[in-house]
């Protein structure tokens, strides 16, 4: 009868001495600068000195074979993978103990990784660094990292905040305050944080260093002071409204669909101010009648702010479309192609596309006579800087190309009307760095022909940059001779970018909402176009298609006519005395209807026309342009610093900034500083951006507004996939 021993059942791993480490529950191994030992139930199975690799190898395969290891329980043992020690095997079955003694590939000294190094990669692992910063902390490769930690992954060291704040706390009620705001004696409820972790929209505080660039609290309290007595003030009533805007609710009823506690710790209070709250305090601020002036501030802070992209500014008129019940005039929609009632508004933009000032246009004037009257605004915001005004067609005209030369500004704009084509030999094609694209072009110089006036030359010199596409030439007009002729386009095309601007504002910040149902009366006596003109026009233009057919009729029965050959057409004629009728009845209405529009006024009176008609208040839709414009660019302002830390930052930033301001975090005040620490995004390549982006606001040195504690930000990074 064989004499074998029973398998115990208990772990032999408590039969280690001190210091090895476990390898199964049978086997285990301890290693140190005098070599190292293999055990087996406690007892040494293997033994080899420093440098024997062989001996080693043949240790990790002999528990394989006594199965008293799993191959994968070897690998990790060994500190190596499973796929070398099943070649460890390979070679031992084919050469015996010489295949373990084969010469490894690659560098011949002695390894980097000593024990010490090990543990040094562990203890950082513990301190929260990532595999990349571990790294280069520990100059090692990121795979010779990952392998120490996947034998002995260290658990990374939960954040202190988490440890001492509280989950999700709910804010303390402030009944006194509120009584007190009721009774009209309190001017304004004072900041007061809800410290605690997992609190949702912690991520709008991100906002705040670019908002306090675009000045948008800075010009409210310059323009309007304060607002009456309440719990909700100006600073509380704005940051409300420019969170909702981050979070794409940019209009009031938006606080309809975020939970007013979540808002409410952001906004430092214990909730957010519903719906007729805003609607209230917007409605205040718009009886004021201040919004032009507030908008101008707005537009004075990003003119110092962003003096660089102040160089060329975009000016275009935005339509908004509206369709309510009331009655407003008509106006041509372009992106319809229709007219419909609508509003027209004029922007201005910097040279990237950033909004900078918005004028509400009186109904029925050109562009021509809106940028007149901007140029007063312009002037104050550059002071006695000579920049370019870019334009489209619809600010064709000389005369005013000629004003603006004589007020220090240069113009740029498409050429209008009927010109002839630039030869072919004319054209040089030239590339542009920026535009990553080749421009065919012909440059000259034209001279426009300027109606007469007192002061005023005959003609006026200025330069015209043809670019050539296909077949289709497109004639530039500007009074730049400094600029190379390709820049020059690059500049004019880069006026899509005030177009990209309409069309993200309309989707993300609701550009052309209707935020105000208060309307006035529009003035009666301004002169509008005669319907009856246009009508008469064509009524005019039927009769004398109707006459050239019948014309054409009476022409080609005569031509065919056998009377044809004889010296009269008297047979001819009485034949067809009808015809002869209605041609002589068509003539008779083509004259009729010149002289009754001749007769017909071009313009009348709008109450001769529309008595009805009505305007939507301009003064709540500036105060929200104001507020929206400063988002927006705020949100640029975190997306150019973003960009050098996220590569697809062109493509994705926006994408990513929309996430990390919907994230929650942790909110503790520290000393004088107010700790916003976020939790990590969709992916770590996101996450360590926004760590990044944290770091640069972070020199910003941002106090909270209405306080004095400095915003500080992190980013709680989790543990990378070994």
């Amino acid at each position: 009868m064989p004499t074998t021993l029973p398998r115990p059942t208990f772990p032999q791993t408590a039969l280690l001495p001190a210091g090895a480490r476990p390898i199964s529950a049978a086997a285990g191994i301890q290693e140190d600068e005098q070599g190292g030992v293999c055990f087996l139930y406690g007892w040494a199975n293997g033994r080899w000195a420093p440098g024997e690799d062989a001996a080693r190898r043949l240790a990790a395969l002999q528990l394989i074979a006594l199965k008293a290891a799993t191959q994968r329980e070897v690998a990790a043992g060994f500190g190596t993978t499973p796929a070398t020690v099943r070649r460890w095997g390979q070679d031992y079955h084919e050469e015996g103990l010489a295949g373990l003694l084969r010469e490894r590939p690659g560098p011949k000294g002695p390894s980097k990784l000593t024990p010490e190094r090990a543990q040094e990669i562990r203890d950082l692992r513990g301190q929260g660094l990532s595999q990349y910063q571990i790294a280069e902390r520990v100059q090692l490769s990121r795979f010779t990292v990952r392998r120490v930690l996947s034998q002995f992954p260290a658990a990374p060291a939960p954040a202190p905040a988490a440890k001492r704040l509280p989950a999700l706390p709910p804010p303390e009620p402030r009944w006194a305050e509120r009584g007190a705001a009721r009774a009209g004696m309190l001017e304004e409820a004072e900041p007061v944080f809800t410290q605690g972790r997992e609190l949702p929209l912690l991520g709008l505080l991100l906002t705040l260093p670019a908002l306090a660039e675009a000045g948008l609290l800075a010009a409210a309290q310059t323009v309007y002071g304060k607002l009456n007595n309440g719990f909700y003030g100006l600073r509380s009533v704005l940051l409300m409204l420019v969170f909702l805007a981050c979070l794409r609710e940019p209009r009031a009823e938006g606080a309809t669909r975020i939970v007013p506690q979540d808002l409410g710790r952001v906004l430092a209070l214990d909730r957010a101010p519903e719906v007729k709250t805003l609607r209230r305090r917007l409605r205040e601020l718009a009886d004021r009648g201040l919004g032009s002036e507030f908008v101008q501030a707005l537009a004075q802070h990003h003119a110092t702010a962003r003096s660089a992209a102040m160089g060329i500014l975009y000016v275009d008129g935005h339509t908004r479309v509206y369709s309510g019940k009331r009655r407003l005039s008509k106006t041509h929609i372009t992106r319809l192609r229709t007219a419909g009632p609508a509003t027209e508004e004029n922007w201005v933009c910097d040279g990237d596309g950033e909004p900078v000032l918005v004028v509400m246009q009186e109904p029925g004037r050109s562009l021509v006579k809106e940028l007149k009257a901007l140029l007063p605004a312009m002037r104050e915001l550059v002071g006695d800087r000579r920049i370019t005004l870019c334009f489209d067609r619809g600010g064709w005209s000389p005369a005013l190309f000629w004003e603006l030369e004589q007020a220090n500004f240069h113009f740029l704009t498409y050429r209008k009307g009927k010109t002839r084509k630039e030869p072919a030999r004319a054209f040089v094609s030239v590339g542009h760095r920026q535009a990553r694209k080749e421009y065919e072009l012909a440059d000259r110089r034209v001279r426009l022909q300027l109606p007469r006036a007192t002061g005023r030359p005959k003609t006026f010199l200025v330069r015209q940059v043809t670019v050539r596409k296909d077949d289709h030439q497109i004639q530039i007009l500007t009074s730049r001779f400094d600029l190379e002729a390709v820049e020059v386009a690059y500049q004019m095309f880069s006026r899509w970018r005030q177009e990209n601007y309409f069309r993200y504002g309309r989707t993300h910040f609701a550009l052309d909402a209707l935020d105000s149902y208060q309307v006035h009366d529009d003035d009666l006596e301004r002169s509008v176009p005669n319907p009856a003109k246009a009508q008469r026009r064509r009524q005019l233009r039927r009769a004398r298609q109707q006459l050239t057919e019948v014309e054409a009729a009476y022409g080609q029965a005569a031509q065919g006519n056998p009377e044809a050959r004889r010296p009269t057409m008297r047979g001819f004629k009485i034949a067809n005395a009808d015809l002869g009728q209605q041609l002589l009845a068509a003539r008779e209405a083509v004259q009729g209807l010149e002289a009754e529009l001749a007769a017909t006024p071009s313009r009348l009176p709008l109450k001769e026309v529309a008595p009805g008609t009505q305007l939507l208040d301009a003064e709540s839709k500036l105060v929200t342009h104001g507020v929206r414009l400063s988002a927006y660019n705020a949100e640029s302002a975190l997306a150019r610093l973003l960009a050098p830390h996220y590569r697809r930052a062109e493509d994705e930033g926006r994408a990513l900034l929309r996430e990390a301001f919907k994230t929650s975090g942790s909110l503790e005040v520290v000393d004088d500083h107010l700790e916003v620490c976020l939790n990590a995004l969709s992916a770590p390549r996101r996450s360590r951006a926004l760590a990044a982006l944290c770091d640069q606001l972070n020199q910003t040195e941002t106090r909270y507004p209405g306080t004095d504690l400095v915003l500080r930000y992190s980013v709680n990074q989790p543990p990378e996939a070994l």
